[in-house]
């Protein structure tokens, strides 16, 4: 999401919560906020996150009160969640614009998967078999954007939330 930024640096990109541990080169607080299994646990409990799953493992979820402020100010938002998330955001936030990142093929798919080298075979057909899931969900979202290109997508999402690119 990178690319929206570059083009429109007015957005802001949620933070999302993760039980997960971090990659190499990413920052507390900007990639992600990195919690354990029990701070999440308290974060649900307590109503604070707008949508959360469990995703290879681990939790992912974003922070309700931060989507919230910016919206209140007038903030265009952007989230970058799953379909259980998506499903959860439709349910308590039906106004929200749900896009759906297809990739160009599934064999690109799994060409990017593999190529980041970043998890084991397991991990990878756990995404595998979630990404064939995700896909014959496509028709639950607003709109597709397909995923050839970095720069094409973002000016397709910039596009979608009715902003002009800076």
């Amino acid at each position: 999401m990178g690319a929206v930024l570059a083009v429109r640096p007015d957005v802001w990109l949620s933070v999302s919560a993760t039980t997960r541990r971090p990659r190499p080169g990413e920052t507390q607080g900007v990639n992600y906020s990195f919690v354990d299994h029990a701070e999440f646990a308290r974060m649900v409990e307590h109503g604070e996150l707008l949508e959360y799953a469990e995703f290879a493992g681990n939790f992912y979820g974003t922070p309700r009160a931060p989507v919230l402020d910016r919206l209140e100010a007038g903030t265009p938002v952007l989230l970058e969640i799953e379909l259980q998330g998506a499903r959860q955001v439709r349910a308590s936030m039906p106004e929200a614009l749900l896009v759906f990142l297809s990739p160009p093929s599934w064999d690109e798919l799994v060409h990017r998967l593999v190529g980041r080298g970043t998890e084991a075979a397991d991990v990878i057909a756990r995404r595998l078999e979630t990404a064939r899931v995700e896909l014959a969900a496509e028709s639950e979202f607003d709109a597709t954007i397909v995923n050839a290109s970095v720069e094409e997508a973002a000016a397709s999402l910039v596009a979608l939330m009715g902003l002009n690119p800076s």
